[in-house]
């Protein structure tokens, strides 16, 4: 199994500097692209990490608007396949999965001074019972299949401060010596995370991997535990050569009647001829 970690796409406050946390900020247009780009990734990485099969989102537009990108890819992936076999794929809305309340200073600029803010226990508390409810069950699920079977993969989709937290919390549960690595590493795009007072980095639609799977039980343990190894942090191959849409239209709000560039240069449909 391979769990994803992923930011949401580019939105209005990102672009205007502004503290988000549980604003409901729309993603730009350069952030619904960069959405695209990472669903059509997943999905060409199916041969390798298998389909996804749970996906999860805070309930903020930003991060459901990033994962409905990928829920509708991994969708046409297997119509276009006559997949039949591959389970319907649901989007499950979390409350738990949303950033970090600023408070007093939500909507304003960063840097600005937040007291008030949601504190990281707080955080740490919303981040353990998503694990408990949700993430626990289906990693634990990993020791009663067969290592045989078709790869399959969960995605989260939230932002990047509850992100750490969610991430701090589910290493120091199943896997505490990489956070010790993650700590001590080097800055590596794509790699692992560099030292900092978080563990990990993203960027809009980055993403942190982690596969998964089983050590066995031998002579020092009585049972099989689960193990997860962190693969990539920050991971950004999908925005490979994507430029920002000029006239200030990539930075403004996604406008579901406006057309993207792609829509402009594809083939126009051939007319009938009458005889």
């Amino acid at each position: 199994m391979r769990l994803f970690l992923v930011r949401h796409g580019e939105t209005v406050d990102n672009v205007a500097g502004l503290y988000a946390g549980i604003r409901d900020s729309a993603l730009t247009t350069h952030g619904v692209l960069q959405a695209r780009r990472l669903a059509s990734h997943f999905a060409s990485r199916t041969s390798s990490i298998g389909p996804v099969t749970h996906i999860f989102s805070s309930d903020l537009q930003r991060a459901v608007n990033t994962a409905q990108a990928i829920v509708d890819a991994q969708v046409k992936q297997a119509t276009d396949k006559e997949d039949v076999n591959r389970p319907k794929l649901h989007l499950v809305q979390v409350v738990e999965l949303r950033e970090r309340d600023f408070r007093s200073a939500e909507g304003k600029g960063f840097g600005t001074p937040h007291p008030d803010a949601e504190t990281h226990d707080e955080m740490r508390a919303r981040a353990t019972a998503f694990i408990q409810a949700h993430l626990s069950p289906l990693l634990d699920s990993v020791l009663d299949g067969d290592a045989s079977k078709t790869p399959t993969s969960v995605v989260v989709v939230a932002h990047g401060l509850i992100l750490n937290s969610l991430l701090r919390s589910l290493l120091a549960r199943y896997a505490p010596e990489e956070t010790t690595r993650l700590a001590n590493s080097k800055p590596s795009s794509g790699s692992v995370a560099g030292r900092s007072e978080f563990l990990a980095s993203w960027s809009n639609t980055g993403y942190l991997e982690i596969n998964v799977d089983v050590i066995s039980s031998s002579e020092e343990t009585e049972k099989s535990t689960v193990r997860l190894t962190v693969v990539r942090v920050n991971a950004l191959d999908h925005l490979q050569g994507l430029k920002r849409t000029r006239g200030g239209i990539g930075s403004a709000k996604f406008d579901n009647k406006q057309k993207t560039m792609d829509s402009f240069f594809k083939p126009a449909a051939k007319k009938r001829r009458v005889d």
